[in-house]
């Protein structure tokens, strides 16, 4: 079975076609559990989300912050596995038809076996993977499945990243590129800043895949603030912390649908 990195790349078109940016939400799998996490995946989309990545919960999150954190050991004490992810993939795409990756760090893939994670990944109807770990330089394996599962391979781009850097990375990606507006790691900001969209200038000057901004985005006003310059507006621990913060799973369900209602009104006053 084929992957839908179609899929994605029609809902992006689709945005632009609206003139807005798309708005992708971030979940790890497993949290609060298995199936709360497949009820907020399906609540992000009810709100607004037009994709949604499905986080692979790990031990060592290099490029997550404290609240992602977390909800990855939430996750992790829960014995969430990859197999729990594939059935959060599955199950949030067959209720909503939209796209959804899985975002990961690359040891889990690695361990699990890329002919099988793509593989699998594409059967429950994935549409690509986030990387945020896999140098480019070492990425032609992961690619050549990816490609033939119908899986898009959607690299992270930084503010340090080297013009000659960028054009190596975009070249190598597909679905999309995603710019962390920032150095450092995910987590809610008061601001999102200028080397965002100086970034995502210097991208688009390499590539003609859309570019997606994400760290730092938690409010409808950043929202609308990233998509008068990006294609796609990334929110990730904004949505974990309402979870967070609920009082109960039901709760918590209502806070990011409420969110994701905010934002996509967000992304359309760009």
């Amino acid at each position: 079975m084929s992957g839908n990195i179609g899929l994605l790349s029609d809902t992006l078109a689709a945005a632009k076609a609206e003139n807005r940016a798309a708005l992708i939400a971030y979940l790890p799998a497993g949290f609060p559990t298995v199936d709360g996490g497949i009820a907020a995946v399906k609540a992000v989309f009810e709100g607004g989300a037009d994709i949604v990545e499905v986080g692979l919960p790990h031990s060592d999150p290099v490029l997550d912050g404290p609240v992602i954190q977390t909800a990855d050991d939430i996750a992790l004490r829960g014995g969430v596995k990859i197999a729990d992810v594939m059935r959060t993939v599955r199950e949030a795409y067959e209720a909503t038809g939209k796209p959804v990756l899985v975002m990961t760090y690359w040891n889990p893939v690695d361990r699990y076996g890329v002919e099988r994670f793509t593989a699998e990944l594409a059967e429950a109807g994935g549409a690509g993977c986030i990387l945020p770990d896999l140098p480019v330089q070492e990425s032609a394996g992961w690619r050549e499945h990816a490609a033939k599962h119908g899986l898009a391979t959607v690299f992270v781009v930084a503010p340090s990243s080297k013009d000659a850097r960028l054009a190596t990375i975009t070249e190598a990606g597909s679905g999309f590129v995603y710019a962390a507006s920032l150095m450092g790691v995910t987590g809610t900001r008061t601001s999102v800043g200028l080397e965002a969209q100086n970034l995502v200038t210097r991208t688009r000057a390499t590539t003609d895949l859309p570019v997606c901004v994400g760290l730092g985005v938690s409010n409808a006003e950043h929202a609308a603030e990233v998509a008068g310059f990006a294609d796609g507006v990334i929110v990730g621990s904004a949505f974990v912390k309402r979870m967070l913060d609920a009082p109960d799973a039901a709760a918590g369900l209502v806070a990011v649908r409420e969110l994701a209602g905010e934002l996509a009104e967000g992304v359309r006053k760009r």
